[in-house]
């Protein structure tokens, strides 16, 4: 069901492997697919009747089935929202689950760094989408120096064993690093400052996180090296062509769903007898 213009699988070209360096990775690449914007455009909206299918499927199935988690981390302006207006949000609505992190209030910075995100974990037959997510922990937390050196390498120990526990529960983890250029970034945010009605989307501290961006990059490439494992890989996503991003992550998403390939649930009545009250009444 997945679009053919992909010229090799998204899973394997843009997975997180061995020897994986994020200063490789081209942020205004296209890897994969031979298409431009307009065919990816195209190739989007044909994209999600598949994936709403996939979706409906998946939630007919209900608590006897699995469900999928897409975590988004990124750079600010890299797209996150984007991604959920226009992948998640052309399946139906009361299937999915959003989750979106921001700084922990004084109850959850009383608890674990995992115990708010446990809470929001998908039910079985739904999506999950986490805008943002426990990797805030050990980014911003390593960039800030919020947590001392050894509380980050706890994290990543805590993340790995978090995530295989959901994954064994029947939880497929997509997890999606957008990698935005911080030309392109630096462009989108002038565009916030140029346009009133983008100006609510503009925060003045996106210009002092810019000034960190070596350290945010290296604090990616951590979190890659040491939370990209085989039952949560990650996948990071060029995004400075905002059609490509959309186009992968539904891609991802298309894999993942196929995987578990969910089907129609049997009726649990006599569909012939039921047929025949309906004609009589």
């Amino acid at each position: 069901m997945r679009n053919r213009s992909w010229t090799d699988e998204a899973t394997e070209l843009l997975r997180v492997g061995e020897g994986f360096r994020l200063s490789d990775v081209d942020a205004g690449s296209h890897p994969g697919y031979g298409g431009d914007k307009e065919s990816g455009e195209k190739d989007l909206a044909e994209g999600t009747e598949a994936l709403g299918e996939l979706q409906e499927r998946l939630f007919a199935v209900g608590d006897a089935g699995d469900s999928v988690l897409l975590i988004l981390q990124a750079m600010d302006t890299a797209g996150k929202g984007g991604i959920v207006r226009h992948v998640v949000g052309g399946v139906d609505p009361q299937g999915v689950e959003l989750a979106a992190f921001k700084a922990p209030t004084e109850e959850e910075r009383a608890h674990d760094f995992l115990w708010r995100v446990e809470k929001r974990l998908p039910q079985p037959g739904f999506i999950g989408v986490f805008d943002r997510s426990h990797y805030e922990d050990v980014l911003i937390g390593k960039v800030r120096a919020l947590a001392s050196a050894e509380e980050i390498e706890r994290r990543y120990d805590a993340i790995n064993e978090f995530e295989a526990r959901v994954v064994a529960s029947g939880t497929r983890i997509v997890k999606v690093m957008l990698h935005i250029s911080p030309e392109e970034q630096k462009d989108r945010l002038m565009e916030r400052l140029e346009r009133p009605d983008k100006h609510w989307k503009y925060n003045p501290g996106d210009v002092d996180e810019r000034m960190l961006w070596p350290q945010y990059m290296a604090a990616y490439q951590a979190v890659f090296d040491r939370t990209s494992t085989a039952h949560a890989p990650w996948y990071v996503v060029p995004a400075d062509s905002k059609w490509y991003a959309r186009l992968a992550v539904q891609e991802l998403l298309l894999a993942a769903l196929e995987d578990i390939d969910p089907q129609w649930p049997a009726a649990d009545y006599d569909v012939e007898a039921e047929k025949k009250r309906l004609a009589a009444s």
